[in-house]
């Protein structure tokens, strides 16, 4: 069996963005299902709700408090072959580049010659006056999917000249929301 999995940030009891993780189950599982149904925080703490799911529907919730980790330092690694189009609960695809990371925070994916994602967040960049996240992303998160459709960034195919030369640089996930990363350093 294949198992899936949803972050989703809670706080004062609220749950965010349910709209776009129901969608990405829906696009994942062929399933609809109505998340805020599973879904009742504990507390009015800031939590990552973790759910995870399969075909047969949802498996477990689990509630975490959460910290943001402090990421500086990228290490850029290229992979052609990897695959992540959906949240799997096994990431250890992801798991074996991150180890590769050395002294750096966190890992930037080059595929294909395009930048991609990172290992826990997609990206965007800044350049020409408008934020670009990667066309091809290896997974196309519920933050990257909201901020298209408000039009506060745009899909373009980015490549490491792209970053290089970007005057901005952030992260974007369930948990952070859009993080412009001031002071980034990349380590080639």
């Amino acid at each position: 069996m294949t198992y899936f999995f949803e972050t989703i940030k809670c706080e004062d009891f609220e749950v965010f963005n349910l709209h776009y993780h129901n969608q990405r189950v829906s696009r994942t599982i062929g399933i609809n299902i109505e998340l805020q149904e599973y879904l009742y925080p504990p507390t009015n703490h800031l939590l990552r709700a973790k759910i995870i799911y399969s075909k047969n529907g949802i498996e477990k919730i689990d509630y975490y408090k959460y910290k943001p980790r402090d990421i500086k330092i990228f290490k850029v690694l290229e992979s052609d072959s990897i695959e992540y189009k959906y949240k799997y609960l096994n990431r250890e695809v992801l798991d074996t580049l991150f180890a590769k990371k050395g002294l750096a925070d966190e890992i930037i994916i080059i595929k294909n010659g395009l930048i991609t994602d990172t290992s826990i967040a997609n990206i965007a960049i800044f350049k020409e006056g408008k934020w670009f996240t990667p066309k091809k992303p290896l997974h196309e998160g519920t933050t990257r999917t909201k901020l298209i459709e408000e039009k506060v960034i745009y899909e373009a195919d980015l490549t490491l000249e792209d970053i290089k030369l970007s005057s901005k640089f952030a992260l974007l996930n369930a948990m952070i929301g859009f993080k412009e990363i001031k002071d980034y350093k990349l380590i080639f």
